[in-house]
């Protein structure tokens, strides 16, 4: 059977570039048949990758079949993956972070979890001499990745090995980083048509803390203007976001890439006080700037608190 390989919900650049990456060395290196698959719409900045290498965007997938042989990358996160998750035959997990627990496996399998910014890094170093085979867009792909996953290497999350094999690859494309950068940014930066609720949910994460759920949305943007501009509208949207996603809040957080700072929307006195004691920070209004915070992973969600 083939192995269907595919990163978390809501994908991103890293949870869409990733399982075709891995899919390629797969079918190609390993000869074991594999196709990428998506467990959602990409976001801008990821559909730019498939339209700049003429990447075919993979199969949307809804859930996975009993014991459909799959591969998780970029998540080890239940919240983030098929309803039927444990009961598919999961072979490999690659991953960046940290272990969440709940996953089920039929067996023993390989897991793959390291303090990098990108799985694309991992997945270039467990290939190791094979790597040298990627075609142009299988490098590109991970690059793309690890600038998107390491802002550019703004991020706090970006190890010098991380910028090490986006340099590496970057020479061997012969592409400037900061312009493909730029161009990658712009892209993610482009939300006009996009609902406020879509924006709500387009980069985002279920996460607890102490009995109150929260999905902690995140929009990385050269333009946080072009959103702030939305504010009004995005908080009147939240409480029907949070209803249908069964969670009791959202948290969205606008990343200022350039600047490398935060706001975070404030609708009410729970995220007046989630940004008192999580971040040390007044809001006096309906949003917050958080100067230094641009990682979901790193600077938000370790620091959650009610």
């Amino acid at each position: 059977m083939t192995i269907q390989v595919f990163g978390h919900k809501s994908p991103d650049t890293d949870s869409t570039g990733s399982p075709i990456l891995w899919a390629w060395y797969l079918n190609e290196v390993k000869g074991t048949p594999a196709e990428a698959v998506l467990l959602g719409e990409p976001n801008t900045e990821a559909a730019f990758l498939l339209k700049r290498w003429d990447l075919p965007k993979p199969a949307i997938i809804a859930d996975v079949a009993d014991d459909a042989p799959v591969v998780i990358v970029d998540t080890n996160n239940p919240a983030e993956l098929p309803a039927n998750i444990n009961n598919a035959d999961i072979q490999a997990i690659i991953d960046h972070h940290k272990l969440v627990g709940g996953l089920e496996t039929k067996g023993p399998i390989d897991i793959t979890i390291r303090p990098l910014a990108c799985t694309a890094t991992i997945m270039h170093d467990l290939m190791g001499d094979d790597a040298t085979k990627m075609p142009d867009w299988a490098k590109a792909t991970a690059l793309t990745c690890i600038l998107s996953d390491t802002l550019e290497f703004r991020s706090p999350t970006t190890t010098p090995h991380d910028k090490a094999v986006a340099e590496k690859l970057a020479a061997e494309l012969g592409i400037s980083i900061s312009d493909y950068a730029a161009d990658m940014f712009a892209a993610k930066s482009d939300v006009s048509s996009f609902s406020d609720a879509e924006l709500l949910r387009m980069d985002s994460k279920e996460y607890q803390v102490d009995g109150t759920k929260f999905r902690v949305s995140v929009l990385e943007t050269t333009s946080p203007a072009t959103v702030l501009d939305r504010k009004a509208s995005l908080i009147e949207t939240m409480p029907a976001v949070a209803s249908e996603d069964g969670v009791d809040q959202v948290l969205l957080f606008v990343v200022d890439i350039l600047n490398e700072e935060a706001t975070l929307l404030v609708p009410n006195d729970l995220v007046k006080t989630v940004a008192a004691k999580s971040f040390d920070a007044t809001a006096t209004g309906d949003s917050v700037v958080l100067p230094g915070i641009v990682s979901r992973k790193k600077q938000i969600i370790p620091n959650l608190k009610i």
